[in-house]
């Protein structure tokens, strides 16, 4: 028996052979959808080799710069292709890195409403009784205020209380834990109603005659079998969270402007849209939409090519 790795050839065989390949490679839009996310974050990760110049370092600005339109349109420099914002910084290099940015606290967020909303939705779903009725209980009384309400509030009464410097310092890591302790009800009531399912199989009742304890059960054998769900409103609510930290970041609770997010920089060149200098806003207007769009439109493929109701092999 051959036991090697397979080849990147044999990964890609063995993909288009399964059913979310066979499903993935029917569907046009999810093929573009994923392409675009791959440049996207490429484009991201690889923002400190592709930027022409770097947007936080001060000694690679010049004022005079300033708000130079893309290089296609009447008094465009060729060193900008996007143009320049108010500060002068290079906004083709200033989108890569915010776009770094706004997926960095997109991931993590999500991560972290992974990671608090599957750890209760099983313990809710496997004990039930007492526990469940608390948890689902408190997830009702969350879900009754919105995401954004609820971050505003806490970081604007963060800021107040310890100022716009230390606040721009722990921005990034405020942001991710607001966005990921305000959503974990939907991972939460989601993986509960799978384990309520999965629970009376045959399977989890043999794990407890051999005495596995409940730790073990819920982690090693229900979870693989609930994370179809799970893979969908990731993919969602990765979108929701860049979405969500853009707003912020518009309103000024966001991303400081010396480390500007996508939301960061449109809310920047927002004062200037109606002077002429509207690529400012709406070129990383743009990029935000496209990006929110391709993974929304993966997040749908998903949740399709998961539904055995709806698959059509």
């Amino acid at each position: 028996m051959n036991d090697a790795p397979l080849s990147p050839m044999g990964l890609w065989q063995r993909f288009r052979q399964s059913d979310i390949g066979y499903s993935f490679t029917r569907d046009k839009v999810a093929i573009v959808s994923a392409v675009v996310f791959v440049v996207f974050a490429l484009g991201a990760l690889l923002a400190p080799v592709i930027a022409p110049t770097n947007p936080y370092d001060i000694s690679t600005i010049d004022i005079m710069d300033s708000e130079l339109p893309p290089v296609w349109m009447e008094g465009g420099d060729s060193r900008f292709l996007l143009g320049t914002d108010a500060q002068g910084r290079d906004l083709f290099s200033t989108i890569l890195y915010g776009m770094r940015l706004s997926l960095t606290i997109g991931v993590l967020a999500v991560l972290l409403q992974a990671l608090l909303g599957i750890s209760l939705g099983l313990a809710a779903g496997y004990f039930g009784g007492r526990l469940d009725s608390f948890l689902m209980r408190l997830a009702d009384i969350q879900l009754s205020f919105s995401t954004m309400m609820v971050a505003i509030i806490v970081l604007a009464v963060f800021k107040a209380a310890f100022g716009s410097e230390l606040y721009s310092q722990l921005a990034m890591l405020m942001l991710i834990l607001v966005i990921g302790i305000a959503e974990w009800p939907q991972y939460a009531r989601t993986v509960r109603a799978s384990v309520l399912a999965e629970k009376r199989k045959e399977y989890v009742e043999a794990a407890q005659v051999m005495g596995f304890g409940a730790g073990r059960i819920m982690f090693r054998h229900i979870l693989p079998n609930s994370l179809s769900p799970v893979l969908v409103i990731s993919t969602v609510q990765i979108a929701n969270a860049i979405i969500s930290e853009a707003a912020l970041s518009f309103l000024g609770l966001g991303m400081p402007v010396t480390q500007p997010s996508l939301g960061a920089l449109i809310a920047s060149g927002f004062e200037y849209i109606f002077s002429g200098s509207w690529w400012i806003t709406v070129i990383p207007g743009i990029v935000l939409v496209v990006l929110v769009l391709v993974l929304n439109l993966l997040g749908d493929w998903l949740r399709d090519c998961l539904n055995p109701k709806l698959y059509k092999g």
